[in-house]
């Protein structure tokens, strides 16, 4: 069978190295994809985001699944659009992607069903929000409505960083009028933070080995949030069987339920992000699609032909679907670059990825490269995912860091301390 990948990631590259394992995949395409993945795939010079170059490009190579990695083709409506037109695609429709797509309407959900999340207000002006945070005081979080590549969540340890929050979102629109339009001011809960996976069919659901995502810049889990600076998987002794019960009881199956009452079923990887609070697991957000750095080490260590799994989604039948999993923990170290997820410079030489050890022990992934003039540069924020297995979660540490020193560019940033825990 013919697969097109949409999306240029550390995370579709990871699911196109998966793809590319099953033997009942002929041919691969991917669209824009990146210089990692062309080593996979044929890459096609069509954005994430054109619908209408991608529906004609998936008709032109007689394309028999479509897999979606980001959120904005997802939330703009790609998989009504391919599924009008006859062609089978893997992800949720955009009824089920405003789950992300907008944090009111999540919010909004999550109260409908009566669903553990923090105590939150919703605020259309920003004269109301400045006035409610001074009433309400600090810590506490501030998360603008609409899309923001992971960045649109301010976890405000003072007043003063909560008005600029707002500020910044409602009055200066830094990610966008539309996403600035509402602003979510909810209470900073404590805890541990977890994130679930579940491939879902519309009815059923699947789960994955729990994985823990790094989203702040810097070690210590300090600094600003970033689309995610690493993460390992499995993340044992996080959630006791109570907990995991509460979850699925009390959040996973209430949503799928929700969704199926509001006739808009979810098909694809749900991911819910976790909080676990002494007052048992809450929902801090959900996301449409695998989690980008947590889907490269959940790739590193599913056994499973993940075509089969896809295409179960797509036909309901995912209750005859098991997932095996490898017992090595995986583990992902994104190398950023300087600035990131502030300003930064593109177009910096890339080296040692051709270095023997790190061809040995590492699985890259690129996330933000280009090639210019036959070398491999960087291009984004985040440039590459460095990945390792080990038998426990120090072992993969002591394998995946001395290749991460083998690889360099200038200003080349990252964690040193992914898998330790600060909670």
């Amino acid at each position: 069978m013919k697969v097109l990948v949409v999306g240029s990631g550390g995370r579709e590259h990871a699911l196109t190295w998966k793809i590319a394992q099953s033997e009942r995949v002929e041919k691969i395409y991917a669209a824009p994809g990146n210089p990692g993945m062309a080593e996979l795939a044929t890459c096609l010079d069509i954005k994430a985001d054109d619908i209408d170059r991608l529906l004609a490009a998936a008709k032109k190579h007689a394309i028999d699944l479509t897999v979606v990695g980001p959120e904005i083709p997802l939330v703009a409506g790609i998989v009504d659009r391919f599924k009008e037109a006859g062609l089978r695609i893997w992800g949720p429709s955009k009824a089920a992607s405003e789950l992300e797509g907008s944090k009111v309407a999540m919010k909004e959900f999550l109260r409908r069903y009566n669903i553990p999340t923090a105590s939150f207000k919703i605020f259309n002006h920003a004269q109301s929000a400045h006035a409610y945070l001074d009433e309400v005081g600090a810590p506490i979080v501030i998360k603008c409505d609409g899309l923001a590549a992971g960045k649109g969540v301010t976890v405000a340890a003072t007043v003063e960083e909560a008005h600029e929050a707002v500020t910044a979102i409602m009055e200066r629109q830094v990610f966008g009028a539309e996403a600035g339009k509402h602003v979510v001011i909810e209470e900073a809960m404590r805890g541990e933070e977890i994130s679930m996976f579940a491939f879902c069919d519309g009815h059923n659901a699947v789960l994955c080995d729990l994985a823990q995502d790094h989203k702040q810049a810097f070690d210590g889990d300090k600094g600003p949030n970033t689309g995610g600076m690493g993460a390992f998987t499995p993340a044992p002794g996080l959630v006791s069987e109570k907990d995991e019960d509460e979850i699925v009881r009390r959040i996973l199956v209430p949503t799928l339920n929700g969704l199926v009452h509001e006739e808009r079923p979810y098909v694809g990887i749900l991911y819910i992000g976790l909080m676990l609070t002494e007052a048992g697991p809450k929902v801090v957000e959900y996301n449409v699609r695998f989690g980008d750095p947590e889907c490269q080490p959940l790739m590193l260590r599913l056994k499973s032909d993940l075509v089969e799994v896809l295409e179960a989604c797509v036909d309901g039948t995912l209750d005859k679907v098991e997932l095996d999993w490898t017992t090595d923990t995986a583990i992902c170290i994104t190398m950023a670059s300087g600035g990131y997820p502030g300003n930064y410079a593109s177009g910096k030489a890339i080296t040692g990825l051709d270095n023997p050890d790190v061809q040995a022990g590492a699985t890259v992934f690129h996330a933000g490269t280009a090639l210019k003039n036959d070398e491999l540069v960087t291009a984004g924020g985040r440039v590459l995912s460095v990945c390792a297995l080990g038998s426990d979660v120090e072992d993969a540490r002591a394998k995946v860091y001395p290749l991460c020193k083998q690889i360099a560019f200038a200003g080349a940033h990252y964690r040193s301390d992914i898998g330790r825990r600060h909670g």
